[in-house]
């Protein structure tokens, strides 16, 4: 029999979860602070909760996707919820970090529930699709007990670790590639638009680039994990090499007047790793200086 769950938080993406739930047929709570917005889903077959209380008594797995930690702490850390999660499962799908998940595993098993902690790696439209990614770590044996109902949210569920903090470090390092890339594409827009340069031609030669660049990026992830820093026969570029290019970048950008506050960043980086004399070995040399905070 499929096991009862309630969803916390009917925002787009929390109305996602609970949809697919329903979908796979789980017998589905929601509650939200604007009740309005969880009404859409009774038309669906789930039952609108009038509070959270109600909510988590009506099932056997609590789903949380509210704003951050701290809205889930108001709504969910009063002695009335502690007694009623006692022996239930707390799935968190909310942003946080990894010692907010941490802290809130700790919490709750001191209060007899057990706990995974999840980070949502799509948007809503992928929730409930076979290419639907969420990655969750916690007790193995929690998720391995309820894969069925994670199945239901995404067909790329992954268990990547015991330890409750995982999951939201993955995230908060895959979030900082893609926005890597989202500012990098505004830099390469400025740029264009400052020279007079279609951005229809930008994005024809991104596609022509774009393989390059993933093989500059797997390369530096392969290098670091393994310490090869100094420049050898399978280096794809030096530290010199990008250098140069980039105070060319650098002077379009100050004659063009756009704006160097994130490019700078990046500049102070070359020059930590250029005074250690680093600067004819490996890009993936620029790794050991991005550590700690200079």
């Amino acid at each position: 029999m499929k096991r009862s769950i309630t969803v916390l938080g009917t925002g787009r993406m929390g109305s996602a979860l609970a949809r697919a739930l329903l979908h796979a047929g789980h017998r589905t709570t929601v509650w939200n602070r604007t009740i309005q917005k969880a009404e859409p889903l009774a038309a669906l077959g789930a039952t609108v909760a009038p509070s959270v209380l109600e909510a988590v008594n009506a099932a056997e797995i609590i789903i949380v996707n509210v704003s951050d930690y701290q809205a889930t702490a108001a709504i969910m850390r009063n002695d009335a919820i502690a007694s009623a999660v006692r022996g239930k499962l707390i799935v968190e799908l909310t942003s946080g970090t990894p010692h907010g998940a941490r802290e809130a595993a700790e919490f709750w098993a001191e209060h007899g529930a057990s706990y995974l902690d999840g980070a949502i790696m799509a948007t809503p439209d992928f929730i409930g699709t076979d290419a639907g990614t969420i990655l969750v770590s916690g007790s193995s044996q929690a998720f391995d007990a309820n894969e069925d109902m994670f199945r239901a949210l995404g067909g790329n569920v992954q268990h990547i670790g015991e330890e409750s903090g995982r999951a939201n470090a993955l995230d908060s390092a895959l979030l900082a590639l893609m926005w890597g890339a989202l500012f990098g594409t505004l830099h390469a827009i400025a740029v264009c638009q400052a020279e007079e340069i279609d951005l229809g031609e930008l994005a024809q030669q991104w596609n022509a680039t774009a393989p390059v660049v993933e093989g500059l990026v797997a390369d530096l992830i392969k290098r670091t994990n393994a310490g090869r820093f100094a420049s050898d026969d399978e280096t794809l570029s030096s530290i010199s090499a990008h250098y140069g290019a980039f105070q060319h970048l650098l002077e379009l950008m100050e004659a063009r007047e756009i704006d160097r506050s994130v490019v700078l960043g990046y500049d102070a980086i070359f020059q930590r790793a250029i005074a250690a004399g680093q600067l004819h070995e490996d890009f993936a040399a620029l790794s050991q200086f991005l550590g700690k905070s200079a």
